[in-house]
């Protein structure tokens, strides 16, 4: 194997591209340390298979890739790539179809190795395989690498024959003999379950037949237990015909009482009738009475009236009387009263004209005098108190002329201040106003467009969910149908099983005679009774001793009893049953086979369906008997057809349910999916519907507060500028009072 080029690159220190050209002759690579020289070899030991992190220098095997410098980044990858001289064709069988071999392990981070053979994946063992058949390799002393002369020196016995092995070429064989072993050891362990398994089977298989067994007992057992119910119905049947014959004679018995009963009923009814005629005189008397009674009853109560009321009246009397004779007394200590207080004032009337004698001359003197007296200084203060009411007035007037010069001065300035000002307002109200109508309109088709959105939403929500709903009964239909129908199958399946096994193991590989015939379902136990075990007989030739024989027909068979049936008409046989079976005849029940039995010509047997026999000799026996084993096997077999006919209907059933159920399935999560969907675009509707509704919200808020400012800012324009024009009003006509008003020194002189 002669190596050509070696290729790096992102492996260890070689970061770029790297191609290393191997002419022949060279052997080695010499240089300073830390020039690569070990990287060049442990890139060809890497390239050829090693897989121990160690070899590499390494804690794992990624730690190959390029980790980066100060000037350079990590790389992600690493690759190293070899190509082989193929020119003689000495590579592998699988490999040989070129001049040339080129083998590239590539590693990336977190995904381990791959290799390649002239650009075809291969496994690992495949290129160790090719390099071991060459006599090297990644663990080959061809590839010195330090220390390792020590090491072979000092190597154990089994290093250097490894050494010995991979000279002489056979390292390669070796490698094959321990895949060899390794797959020994594995068919090794395989044999050893496949004897657990064939044991477990076995175990399985004899409990299985003890199923069968019980399963045959248990349908003897059924049959006892029908036959035993046939008596209990009978029985029962019989208690209740005796039962109705009891309950006729009392039905009869009753019928007479009840005429006996009927006339009596009559007798009374004619009495009834005689009394009735005699009772409408006496029930006239009794309604003349009762009127003559309801009469004074009607009487007596008005009378007991009357005497209520004039009771009544005579206490309201006495009560008035005793009031009057109190309303007489308390008038007569009122007089009494009155006639004190009168004496009392005549007398106080009495001393005041004494003490008033002489008393009103001298008090008109002195009142005269006070009069003038009083005019006098009323005359000085009045004139006093013109004059000096007349100055402050005019004083007055002049402040307050000043004072109403200077506010209405200071007022109209800041009202038409004020009025600028308010002009500013309104406007930048106006422009807030029309920005806040036009965000409106925005934000009002918005949350049209959101609400047509959000309907759209909940219709195509409402659909999924019905939608769902359907997919999802139809699901839970289709999935309890193909579980009935999948259940159905198994238990038909294991039933198959189970049966063919049973006559499988019975069939003694089909030398019986029995296991050629077939009879129709029903008939079983008549074919039973009538060949019994001699159906477990062969089919043999001139020279075996026992079993069937091929015999012609018979020249003149003999007839059956006249109007038995044969029973070859429900059974198939091979030729040599048919001489036998020609001669059994069928009968409908147990009398007609008794009746029967004495027509029968040699040779000659009845059966019935129940297993009955009768023979021409005089023998018979009776169905009460266990059925015979090839009665049994034989109901086995007509079983086995049954069930494998209802085995496959029942998985034809069972595939076209699971064939439903996953299509319903998938119809189910598109459903599902579309449900989500809906929901997840109903949710987003009503999020933009509710940040519609916001923005609406806040546009609204703004246009109404834009719209008070506007309004505001308005009346507060026509309010400054009226007080602003009244204040010049004001101010020019105090101006003109002032202007008007007297000298105030001249005023104060005068005073």
């Amino acid at each position: 194997m002669r190596f050509s080029r070696l290729r790096l690159n992102g492996f260890k220190s070689f970061v770029d591209p790297t191609d290393l050209v191997i002419h022949d002759g060279l052997t080695g690579v010499v240089g300073p340390n830390g020039c690569g020289k070990s990287n060049l070899l442990e890139a060809l030991r890497w390239v050829m298979g090693e897989n121990r992190p160690s070899a590499m220098r390494g804690g794992g095997m990624e730690d190959v890739i390029f980790a980066g410098a100060s000037s350079r980044g990590a790389r992600n990858f690493a690759e190293v790539a070899l190509q082989i001289d193929n020119t003689e064709r000495l590579a592998p069988s699988g490999f040989n179809d070129s001049d040339g071999l080129e083998i590239v392990r590539r590693i990336t981070r977190d995904a381990g190795s791959a290799y390649k053979v002239n650009s075809k994946d291969v496994r690992a063992r495949d290129v160790q395989m090719l390099f071991a058949d060459a006599s090297t390799g990644a663990h080959s002393p061809a590839l010195v690498r330090q220390g390792q002369i020590s090491e072979l020196i000092n190597a154990k016995p089994k290093n250097r024959r490894r050494i010995l092995e991979e000279a002489a070429g056979i390292s390669g064989l070796y490698q094959r003999r321990h895949e060899a072993e390794l797959k020994l050891n594995g068919a090794e362990q395989n044999l050893t379950r496949v004897d657990d398994v064939i044991e477990q089977l076995a175990s399985q298989l004899a409990t299985l037949a003890r199923q069968a067994r019980q399963a045959a007992r248990y349908r003897t057992i059924g049959e006892e237990l029908r036959r035993a119910e046939g008596m209990l119905l009978y029985r029962r049947w019989r208690e209740a015909d005796l039962a109705r014959t009891t309950a006729e004679e009392a039905h009869r018995e009753k019928v007479a009482g009840a005429a006996q009963a009927e006339k009596a009923s009559r007798e009374s009814a004619k009495a009834r009738q005689g009394k009735e005629d005699a009772l409408p005189p006496l029930r006239e008397e009794e309604a003349i009475a009762g009127a003559i009674l309801q009469r004074l009853t009607v009487q007596r109560d008005a009378l007991s009236d009357q005497e209520d009321q004039a009771i009544a009246r005579i206490e309201t009397l006495k009560a008035r009387i005793e009031q009057l004779v109190r309303d007489m007394e308390r008038e007569a200590g009122l007089n009494r009263d009155a006639g004190e207080t009168i004496g009392r004032l005549e007398w106080e009337q009495s001393q005041i004209a004494k003490a008033s004698e002489g008393h009103e001359d001298k008090l008109a003197a002195a009142v005269d005098a006070a009069h003038e007296a009083a005019q006098i200084l009323q005359e000085r203060e009045a004139q006093l108190s013109e004059l000096t009411e007349d100055v402050a007035r005019l004083a007055a007037r002049h402040q307050s002329s000043q004072r109403l010069v200077t506010d209405n001065r200071a007022t109209a300035e800041k009202s038409e201040a004020a009025a600028a000002q308010a002009k500013q307002a309104a406007e930048a109200a106006a422009a807030a106003l029309a920005k806040a109508n036009t965000e409106f309109e925005a934000a009002e088709g918005a949350q049209t467009q959101a609400q047509a959105a959000a309907e759209a939403a909940e219709e195509a929500l409402a659909a999924a969910d019905d939608a769902r709903a359907e997919a999802q009964g139809r699901e839970s239909a289709a999935r309890a149908a193909r579980s009935e129908a999948e259940g159905e199958a198994g238990a038909l399946r294991a039933e198959v099983s189970a049966l063919a096994r049973l006559v499988e193991r019975e069939a003694s590989n089909g030398q019986q005679i029995l296991d050629r015939v077939r009879v129709d379902r029903g008939y079983e136990a008549a074919l039973g009774a009538a060949l019994a075990d001699d159906l477990r007989a062969p089919e043999v030739g001139e020279d075996d001793a026992t079993g069937w024989q091929a015999l012609p027909d018979y020249p003149a068979p003999q007839p059956l009893p006249v109007g038995v049936e044969p029973l070859s008409a429900h059974v198939d046989v091979p030729d040599v049953l048919v001489r036998r079976i020609s001669q059994i005849g069928l009968v409908e029940d147990y009398d007609e086979g008794v009746r029967l039995q004495d027509q029968l010509a040699p040779g000659q047997r009845l059966v019935s369906t129940e297993g009955d026999l009768w023979r021409w000799d005089g023998y018979r026996a009776g169905a009460e008997d266990a059925p015979t084993a090839a009665a049994l096997r034989l109901q086995q077999l007509n079983r086995l057809v049954e069930l494998k006919r209802d085995l496959e209907e029942a998985e034809a059933r069972a595939s076209g349910a699971k064939s439903a159920h996953e299509a319903l399935t998938a119809a189910l999560a598109e459903a599902t999916r579309a449900d989500a969907a809906a929901r997840e675009a109903r949710r987003d509707a009503d999020r933009r519907l509710a940040e519609a509704g916001r923005a609406l919200s806040r546009a609204e808020a703004d246009r109404s507060i834009a719209s008070s400012k506007l309004e505001s800012a308005q009346l507060a324009v026509a309010r400054h500028e009226e007080e602003a024009g009244s204040a010049r009003m004001a101010l020019r006509e105090a101006e003109n009072a002032q202007s008007s008003l007297p000298d105030l020194d001249a005023a104060r002189g005068d005073v």
